[in-house]
């Protein structure tokens, strides 16, 4: 595997560590920042009077890593070189995720909002692939540069993964002479609603329900009239910045389309791969992280007067841990490699169900690990002083959003049985 990894990349993961040793660690260390990731973190970070939103100092703290890190090359990492990047092959972020996991949460690598030095930018790509020229001059530059969010207008509050079977729709409507449409119908978990500056809408413009096509994406600035948070729906992992969301006559110009008229699941689909498998990566770094901590624990912790790490009901589950990790990591890496070969379409037709098995094993694991670790640690795992609970949490929202277990084993299965068509 490690045949597979680029020469120049460990110099850069020691640049990145070099980084956050002595930029973000004691950024993280002053005027008591310490408390957004030690025992009274999620009393920290989420502002619970007001609907339990992330407080405003968290948000800050983060944007100041973020900036720190975007001054010193970190943070598009992943950009095409045409934006300024350094075209981040597939690869190349899998290792750095799962890296940068791997060190455990920080200023450096969050868990709560995705937040990361070296950041993924699928809105870029989005108004890159799909826009028209305008789109592309008016939000690329702001969504590199943060002026700009763009949030998720898929789910709604009943349909999540079949997604074909939206209910929000969209007519056409003339307003003052300009032609355009007018979007009503509901959202679900429209993350970071309350800092994004627009919403990517989809709503069925024609065909059946269940259909892939006649689904349109419109890009709506956020606020709107007639475009409402009802409200925050509170989660396992605090903060929330997942609301619900009401469109209400909502109007858009025939320009606010992104993509072509009826095919706008091309545009939620458009970075699906990618992101799997960099959630894998970060749930492989997770699991690396509960297992290494686990082991030094059991090495240093003595009970009945011995360490620990003599009893094999310690060893044996670390060690089935372990394999697990460097099996799925070995797939993980190998699929990551194989995509930077294939197109877009390629990939969809031939890794799919390998993107799913390293998603659905990874996102498992990470899991597995921490509540292995929450065990080995006794009473101290199970406490916020250790940070394996927080891990667990989180991880666990990788097992429904992205395609959950019964999404990603339905696409293996699929082409296991040759009901999708084979992989190559």
């Amino acid at each position: 595997m490690d045949a597979l990894i680029p020469e120049h990349l460990p110099a850069f993961l020691a640049e990145l560590d070099t980084f956050i040793e002595q930029r973000l660690e004691p950024l993280q260390a002053e005027d008591d920042n310490n408390r957004f990731f030690d025992h009274r973190r999620e009393y920290a970070r989420t502002d619970w009077e007001n609907h339990g939103l992330p407080t405003a100092e968290w948000e800050a703290l983060l944007a100041q890593a973020r900036g720190m890190a975007r001054e010193a090359g970190f943070l598009g990492f992943a950009l095409p070189g045409e934006y300024g990047g350094g075209d981040a092959s597939n690869l190349e972020m899998a290792v750095v995720r799962e890296h940068l996991a791997a060190r455990g949460i920080g200023l450096h690598c969050d868990l709560q909002n995705e937040h990361s030095i070296v950041g993924n930018f699928p809105t870029t790509l989005a108004f890159r692939d799909f826009g028209s020229a305008e789109q592309r001059d008016a939000f690329i530059p702001g969504s590199i540069n943060g002026s700009i969010g763009v949030a998720f207008g898929l789910t709604e509050p009943d349909h999540g993964s079949d997604a074909t079977w939206l209910e929000t729709t969209a007519v056409p409507s003339v307003r003052d002479g300009v032609s355009g449409w007018e979007i009503n119908g509901s959202k679900m978990w429209t993350t970071g609603m309350h800092l994004a500056t627009h919403v990517l809408v989809f709503a069925r413009t024609e065909g059946e329900a269940g259909s892939a096509r006649g689904i349109t994406c419109f890009v709506v600035p956020n606020p709107s009239a007639g475009l409402v948070i009802e409200e925050w729906l509170w989660t396992f992992n605090m903060p929330t910045d997942h609301p619900r969301v009401s469109v209400n006559q909502v109007w858009v110009p025939d320009s606010a389309i992104l993509g072509e008229h009826g095919l706008g699941l091309a545009v939620a689909q458009h970075f699906v791969h990618e992101n799997r498998i960099r959630q894998a990566a970060s749930s492989l770094g997770t699991a690396r992280y509960c297992i290494t901590e686990s082991v030094a624990y059991a090495l240093e912790r003595h009970t009945f007067g011995k360490p620990l790490a003599t009893n094999q009901a310690i060893q044996f589950r670390l060690a089935e841990l372990h394999a697990d990790y460097e099996l799925v990591k070995a797939l993980t890496f190998q699929v990551a490699a194989e995509m930077d070969q294939m197109s877009k379409r390629e990939v969809a037709l031939k890794l799919s169900d390998k993107v799913a098995i390293c998603n659905y094993r990874a996102n498992r694991l990470a899991c597995e690990a921490a509540d292995a670790a929450i065990q080995v640690h006794g009473a101290m795992g199970y406490s916020r002083y250790k940070q394996f609970e927080h891990h667990y949490r989180h991880h666990r929202r990788y097992r429904i959003t992205e395609g959950s277990d019964e999404i990603q084993l339905r696409k293996i299965a699929g082409h296991l049985f040759g009901f999708i068509g084979r992989s190559g």
